[in-house]
């Protein structure tokens, strides 16, 4: 009788114990492994599918992660449709030009078919994130999974997403509020050598008088982008489709579109960090992996909280 209550006691107090410490579930990689073993390999399956029909659509799943996760946390707010009284994330104007939802979309029916109720829309946009990296010659690397999906998408919220013209300063500030070094920073900015950018995002640029800005590059880009245009360049105009890390070498050529790319340089220190990723493809591919991984647990939604989707598009 007393074994029996002191084992009732102890247990009570560890319960205390991991009360008071915060500790809650937290992702895990293989998270599906019995509840939805497939899971992965079809959002892998479906992921290429749409790759074969657009090639680009990747960067565009890689962007959606990145802006998902800044927002309200990796919950999948940015998935959520426009209702009557209120402006979802997906039609923000900073998210306006986005592709890939209908991707989402086909890899949550597919999902609900073979394991109804069981993977979240925040999930599959970590793991398409993830092929669409390794489809552009990435290195594979396992994510951690068991994301809930959020109820609430405010197309206000968009505001905290980096612009295009910030400096190496504000950046910094922004990133350690997500709970990410300026390291994982600079790394993470490596996904710009996939993908595209409109001209209005760089062209202050072109026709101001950028010292930053290799004169010789901006002379073509000002042929691809006339004033006034809203036209498309490659961010990466050698290898637009490679996740290489050619990107840093551009940097250090001062041939970077964006302002919040160039300024990466504008420190010692961080002008260092560029070096080294510029040097080493494969010092990039494994920061790569960890930055992205360490930014697919911002504030994340795990256990009984928020809600597992049945359409990735509306609330239960």
């Amino acid at each position: 009788m007393a074994l029996g209550g002191g084992v009732v006691l102890l247990a009570f107090v560890v319960a205390l114990c991991l009360s008071a410490t915060g500790a809650e579930p937290q992702l895990e990689v293989g998270f599906y492994s019995y509840s939805c073993p497939a899971a992965e390999l079809l959002v892998k399956e479906e992921v290429e599918k749409a790759l074969q029909d657009d090639p680009g659509v990747g960067a565009d799943l890689l962007r959606m992660h990145f802006h998902d996760c800044f927002v309200r946390g990796c919950d999948g707010s940015i998935l959520l449709n426009s209702t009557k009284g209120n402006t979802a994330e997906k039609d923000a104007r900073v998210n306006t030009d986005l592709e890939g939802f209908d991707v989402i979309d086909t890899i949550k029916e597919k999902l609900e078919a073979a394991c109804k109720g069981v993977v979240s829309c925040a999930d599959i946009l970590a793991f398409a994130s993830r092929d669409s990296i390794v489809h552009y010659g990435g290195v594979p690397y396992k994510v951690p999974s068991g994301r809930r999906d959020g109820r609430v998408s405010i197309a206000a919220d968009t505001s905290i997403l980096p612009s295009p013209k910030l400096g190496l300063s504000e950046l910094t500030k922004l990133f350690i509020s997500k709970g990410l070094s300026q390291n994982d920073m600079i790394t993470l900015s490596g996904a710009h050598t996939v993908g595209i950018a409109h001209c209005d995002a760089f062209s202050n640029r072109l026709y101001n008088g950028d010292a930053t800005l290799d004169q010789n590059y901006a002379a073509y880009l000002k042929t691809q982008c006339p004033p006034g245009s809203n036209n498309t360049v490659s961010m990466d105009p050698k290898t637009p489709r490679k996740f290489d890390n050619l990107y840093y070498r551009l940097i250090l050529k001062n041939q970077a579109l964006f302002t919040s790319d160039q300024t990466l340089v504008s420190t010692q220190g961080t002008a260092t960090q560029v070096k080294r990723l510029a040097e080493s493809y494969k010092r990039f591919q494994k920061k790569f992996a960890d930055a992205i991984v360490k930014m697919g647990a911002i504030e994340v939604l795990t256990g009984s909280e928020g809600e597992i989707r049945a359409d990735c598009k509306v609330v239960n």
